[in-house]
């Protein structure tokens, strides 16, 4: 019976102590209560939200949320919608990028004519490209980065945005240029001109406007050479001289030039 009574009185102290853990853990939970009158206008939530945004962004977060629920049609639900896509951008990792374009995303949907559309698209743009990774590296980042930049020139194209759209496109197109490069490169070291000459042909369709053309149009007027196609070689090469000449590579196909008519030459003979 003694030991009974222990064990009744055990059992009591650890159900008391459960309790009060529980009520300590639900007293220490704090939440965010809005008041009737910040919540019935859209601005007051607005300014609540801007005031708590920098410091604490889930309760700013959460004003700009009611005005976007309680005044969809508002003014300051855009600029709400945009101040939520802004807090995550900022934070800048991985996860807060996915959910920052998201946002942005929303904002094109819910309002297509604003005037801060473009900047949404081309923010959108802006999540993918501050991701993206070094040439040799896999380039989706840079693809998806691409496509959306090149929405902002297609819709806004009188834009601000776009201009500046325009040029993250080059530096996009110049990464893709760079990566499919490298690849060429190393086929080429590797002595497998055939698919070095596949990718170099494959920059100048779709990047012509690639900013190192010199030096694609070295690998492949080399490449051809290596495999003996002189015919083939000689236009790379010439057109390196006549539009590079400042290049590095002027003086090598000037050099490969020399090679293909002693070649030539002695093949007359």
């Amino acid at each position: 019976m003694e030991l009974d009574s222990k064990v009744f009185i055990m059992k009591k102290i650890l159900f008391l102590l459960l309790i009060t853990i529980l009520i300590g853990t639900g007293c220490s939970k704090k939440t965010t209560e809005i008041s009737p009158e910040i919540a019935s206008n859209d601005e007051a939530l607005y300014n609540m939200g801007e005031k708590y945004i920098k410091k604490n962004p889930e309760k700013g977060r959460l004003y700009y949320r009611q005005i976007i629920d309680s005044f969809p049609k508002s003014f300051y639900a855009q600029r709400a919608k945009l101040a939520i896509a802004d807090s995550y951008f900022e934070k800048g990792d991985e996860g807060s990028m996915i959910i920052a374009a998201s946002e942005y995303r929303e904002f094109t949907n819910l309002f297509p004519y604003s005037p801060s559309a473009a900047y949404a698209q081309y923010q959108i743009g802006m999540t993918f490209y501050e991701k993206t990774l070094k040439p040799e590296r896999d380039q989706s980042k840079t693809k998806q980065a691409l496509s959306e930049f090149k929405l902002v020139v297609t819709k806004y194209a009188l834009s601000e945005e776009a201009n500046q759209a325009r040029k993250k496109i080059q530096e996009c197109e110049d990464h893709l240029t760079e990566h499919s490069l490298s690849i060429a490169v190393f086929y080429y070291n590797s002595h497998a001109y055939k698919a070095a000459i596949s990718r170099l042909t494959e920059i100048i369709t779709k990047f012509p406007g690639y900013s190192r053309m010199d030096k694609i149009y070295f690998y492949l007027a080399d490449s051809n050479f290596n495999l003996k196609l002189y015919d083939q070689s000689t236009p790379y090469f010439r057109k390196v001289i006549t539009d590079y000449p400042k290049s590095e590579f002027a003086k090598k196909s000037a050099a490969r030039m020399k090679e293909i008519e002693s070649i030539q030459n002695k093949t007359e003979k």
